[in-house]
């Protein structure tokens, strides 16, 4: 797995969204990340110190190409805001889901 920056992030999303347009889809995932890169230790040793600041983690995946970026608290809105704008702009494949009609109760 690749870790970009947030705007590297961004455009190498944009070109995996213009990969699955032929074949494929692309995965997100988005989580809570503390900042550690180790497990927790087992009984006994000391533990790891608990983070001052959260970061958010966001991984995309388009069969083996995998790409993630850590976005620190102070730059969520903006990464957020770009974020919103390029899903705006590639999710165009969706299907549109045909309504069915209910069946009406029956009055006594």
């Amino acid at each position: 797995m690749v870790l970009l920056e947030n705007d590297a992030f961004l455009t190498e999303l944009t070109k995996l969204f213009d990969k699955s347009r032929f074949s494929g889809s692309v995965s997100l995932t988005i989580k809570r990340f503390n900042g550690h890169n180790k497990p927790v230790p087992r009984k006994g040793k000391p533990p790891l110190p608990n983070p001052t600041e959260y970061h958010c983690l966001v991984r995309a995946s388009l069969r083996s190409r995998k790409i993630s970026t850590v976005i620190h608290s102070k730059d969520v809105n903006k990464f957020q805001q770009a974020y919103w704008n390029l899903l705006k702009t590639n999710i165009s494949g969706l299907k549109k889901l045909k309504k069915t009609k209910s069946a009406k109760p029956k009055v006594h």
